[in-house]
C-alpha cells in the first residue's frame, strides 16, 4: 500500500497529464462525491477525481444520470475540492445544461468553476456539441470528451450494451475523437468499446486517453469508487474489478452495533464518563 505523503504533494495539471501520457505512465482516475470519501482517494494518491453525474445513481438512487441538477453537481464538486490537495478534479456536466445551447454551457461551466472550485469540466458527446464544447473552451475552462456509451443518451441508445462495435460507429467515434482534440479538450473518456478501438483511439491522439471498459491499452482508467468498493453489489459489468467487498464489512459492523446496543453491551464503562 502506498500513501502519497505531503511532502511528495504536486499537483496534477493538464500539462502533467499531458506529460504521463507521452512518457507512457499510466493515469488512475475514481469517482468522488464527498469530502470524506475524497480526502481519502486523493491521500492514496490518485491522479484525477471525476465527480460523476454517477452521483444519481449511487448517492441518490435514481434509475439514471439524467435527473441530475446543476446545484446538486456544484454541491457534490464543492466537497470533493474541499478535500483535494494533489489530484485534478474533473466534473460532469450534467444532462440538458450543455446540449443544443452554447450559452447555456459556458453560462453553466462558469458557475460550476465559481462556485465549486473545480479545475474541468466533462461533457459527453462529439459532432453534435461541437459549439458548446468551443464556446466553454473560449472562457479558458479546461473540457474533457467522453465518447462511447454515453449514459446521458441512454433513452437514445435503450441499451447499456458496448458501443462501437459496427465499423460505421466506430468510425464515427474515431472522426468524434479527433474533433474533440482539435477544438481543444485536454482529455477524453471512452466507456465500453471494444479493446481494439480503444488501442487505436490513443494512439491517434495526442491528449491522454481514460478508458471505463475500453480495454488495457488507452492512457488510464476510470471506474466508480462505490463499485469498485463493492459498496453497490448489485452492478457487475465485465469490466468492473472490485477491489473491496465493503458491502459486506460495513453490514457486519452495523449489525453487530444493533446488537450490542440491543444488549446493552455498548456503550460500557470505559465508553461512559463519570
Amino acid at each position: 500500500m502506498s500513501i502519497q505523503k505531503s511532502s511528495e504533494l504536486k499537483r496534477i495539471t493538464t500539462h502533467r497529464l499531458m506529460e504521463m501520457k507521452h512518457r507512457g505512465e499510466k493515469i488512475a482516475m475514481l469517482t468522488a462525491y464527498d469530502y470524506s470519501m475524497a480526502k481519502i482517494i486523493d491521500n492514496a494518491g490518485i491522479d484525477v477525481i471525476l465527480v460523476g453525474d454517477s452521483a444519481s445513481n449511487v448517492m441518490a438512487g435514481h434509475e439514471t444520470t439524467l435527473p441530475m441538477s446543476l446545484e446538486e453537481m456544484i454541491y457534490h464538486a464543492s466537497a470533493v475540492i474541499r478535500a483535494v490537495k494533489r489530484a485534478f478534479v474533473v466534473v460532469d456536466m450534467p444532462f440538458g445544461t450543455y446540449q443544443g445551447n452554447s450559452r447555456l454551457a459556458l453560462a453553466s461551466a462558469i458557475r460550476i468553476m465559481k462556485e465549486s472550485g473545480a479545475h474541468a469540466v466533462k461533457m459527453e458527446g462529439g459532432a453534435e456539441i461541437k459549439e458548446s464544447v468551443e464556446r466553454v473552451l473560449s472562457a479558458g475552462i479546461p473540457v474533457m470528451g467522453h465518447l462511447g456509451l454515453t449514459p446521458q443518451s441512454i433513452y437514445k441508445f435503450g441499451t447499456y450494451s458496448v458501443r462501437a462495435k459496427e465499423a460505421a460507429e466506430a468510425q464515427k467515434l474515431l472522426e468524434d475523437a479527433q474533433l474533440l482534440e482539435q477544438c481543444g479538450c485536454f482529455g477524453l473518456v471512452v466507456e465500453k468499446i471494444p479493446a481494439l478501438l480503444g488501442k487505436k483511439v490513443a494512439e491517434l491522439l495526442k491528449i491522454p486517453v481514460i478508458g471505463i471498459g475500453a480495454g488495457p491499452h488507452v492512457d488510464g482508467q476510470v471506474l466508480v469508487v462505490h463499485d469498485m468498493l463493492g459498496i453497490t453489489n448489485e452492478f457487475r459489468p465485465r469490466f468492473l474489478r472490485r477491489y473491496a467487498d465493503l458491502h459486506t464489512i460495513m453490514t457486519d459492523a452495523f449489525c453487530r452495533y444493533i446488537e450490542d446496543v440491543k444488549n446493552v453491551n455498548f456503550p460500557n464503562e470505559l465508553e461512559s464518563y463519570e
